[in-house]
């Protein structure tokens, strides 16, 4: 059989009547118990769709770009609008434009983003309006629309990386916390147990908390409640963090 080959200029052309369009989506973080498990670990909102492609999956929030915006303005009014969440802390993750991730040409310039657990928990209490939203174990994803899995993986990798020299921790913090409630964050970020002795010396060392003259009370003794030095950046985030 033989097997007809297109030259390159005889292949399909995109037209002036499919554009490339650009969508904003934002991967949220948050921690929560997670499902089956009294364990504490990542989780984040997903919004079932509602249409097609990909009709009755998970998928992240967004939506598309408008002319007059600005990317994080889109991204953060996306948010609003699919899930009613505002962020502690929103950042750039990457863009994707494969041109088999949708039927269309889509490029999605692709956020990542902080939820405090007390601000998360709130999430199924907002009425009809957020039905389509639901918290999932961010390490064990169902088959999402499009090429989402690939994106949560990838923002996974980001926040693991830069919970290691950062304090972007804080993010998931109140402003007030014990230093077992600042370990149980990054335990459940890393996946793993850690001592929690060397864990104490090593951020009482490093210049980011500020003791208070407060004390966390319950069934344990008195534990003594920290604060973030607010002259440390949340994260490094270079030249472009100065911008108004």
């Amino acid at each position: 059989m033989t097997r007809t080959v297109l030259r390159p200029e005889s292949r399909p052309a995109a037209t002036a009547a499919e554009p490339t369009r650009v969508a904003v989506s934002t991967v949220i973080f948050s921690l929560g118990t997670l499902p089956g498990s009294e364990a504490t670990g990542v989780v984040l909102p997903l919004v079932r769709r509602t249409r097609d492609p990909h009709e009755g999956q998970w998928a992240l929030p967004g939506g598309w770009l408008d002319v007059a915006e600005d990317l994080e303005t889109a991204a953060s009014r996306t948010l609003a609008e699919t899930t009613g969440l505002a962020p502690s802390y929103l950042e750039q993750l990457y863009a994707f434009g494969a041109v088999d991730r949708s039927p269309s040409r889509v490029v999605s310039i692709v956020y990542w983003a902080l939820i405090r657990p007390d601000v998360s928990t709130g999430l199924g209490d907002r009425g009809d309006a957020f039905e389509n939203v639901r918290w999932f174990d961010a390490a064990a994803l169902p088959q999402l629309a499009f090429d989402h899995n690939e994106i949560v993986e990838y923002a996974l990798w980001r926040l693991r990386n830069k919970v290691g020299y950062s304090r972007i921790a804080h993010g998931l913090l109140a402003d007030e916390f014990t230093l077992a409630e600042l370990r149980e964050v990054y335990e459940a970020i890393l996946g793993r147990r850690l001592d929690p002795a060397n864990f104490r010396r090593q951020v009482e060392n490093s210049g980011t908390l500020i003791p208070t003259d407060g004390f966390r009370t319950g069934s344990h003794r008195p534990a003594r409640l920290y604060r973030y030095n607010q002259d440390v950046e949340l994260a490094d985030r270079g030249p472009l963090g100065a911008r108004d």
